[in-house]
């Protein structure tokens, strides 16, 4: 029997946008995520924090309708993600960290609105959103070159763009600051802290501890596709009698992550 508890972060009128209920998904003989339940409520920002390996990305990945749960499901804005998924897609920002998937040929504007005519927008529309998101993330000076020479912070600033030209009212991403210099991860950060503010709701792993404290209203710490914790950074360290967040994660952790 799985047994899982529940948390609500009320400050925001305690309106649910992700429930995530018994999310299972197996590889052959490796179960990757074990049963995972939680909410996520209106203007939160959620960590999931964990090692590599841990399970956020394909927990992530399910949530977003890219992969099939093996059992268990989510509703995303109520909508169930098993039974209507195209439902969903249009109401999600998708950042995943890696390989950022533009076009190289492309300029960073090209790439955008290419992917704001995807989800439905206008021109006129993607333009404003464009112009806005290009200065939010300060990337007005090369928004219309190609993105084949850019580093690889300058793609991460236009991949994050692009997955919420269309103004998501849910943001998933995975590692956004993956790779970038201090100066960028900043940038990354106070966006997200901005998104929270126009009260979006942000569900991101990480496994940076700094990060979690800074951004997070909710942490889950996940360990071999178990989501062992969550809760408010005040109540953890309540409960773990005040010590920070990485004795904290390595207390509920211990060895590493087998996956």
């Amino acid at each position: 029997m799985i047994s899982f508890r529940v948390y609500k972060f009320i400050r925001n009128g305690g309106i649910t946008l992700i429930q995530v209920k018994n999310l299972t998904k197996r590889y052959k003989e490796v179960e990757a995520v074990k049963g995972i339940s939680f909410t996520v409520d209106q203007g939160t920002v959620f960590g999931l924090l964990g090692e590599n390996g841990a399970g956020k990305t394909t927990t992530l990945r399910m949530i977003a309708t890219m992969i099939k749960p093996t059992s268990g499901t989510a509703l995303i804005d109520g909508k169930d993600l098993i039974k209507e998924p195209d439902n969903i897609r249009g109401k999600i920002g998708i950042l995943f960290g890696g390989d950022t998937g533009l076009y190289d040929r492309l300029t960073a504007r090209e790439n955008i609105e290419y992917f704001g005519l995807l989800n439905g927008m206008n021109k006129s529309d993607i333009s404003k959103r464009i112009d806005m998101l290009s200065k939010k993330l300060e990337m007005e000076e090369y928004i219309d070159r190609r993105v084949g020479k850019f580093s690889k912070g300058m793609k991460q600033k236009v991949s994050i763009a692009r997955s919420i030209v269309h103004n998501p009212q849910i943001m998933l991403l995975d590692e956004p600051t993956t790779g970038l210099d201090v100066t960028s991860v900043r940038i990354v950060h106070e966006f997200i802290l901005d998104q929270k503010k126009e009260g979006k709701t942000i569900l991101f792993s990480s496994h940076s501890m700094s990060e979690v404290e800074k951004l997070c209203d909710i942490v889950g710490i996940i360990n071999k596709g178990k989501l062992v914790e969550v809760s408010t950074l005040d109540e953890l360290k309540h409960k773990f009698k005040g010590n920070n967040l990485e004795d904290i994660f390595v207390e509920l952790v211990g060895e590493k992550s087998e996956y």
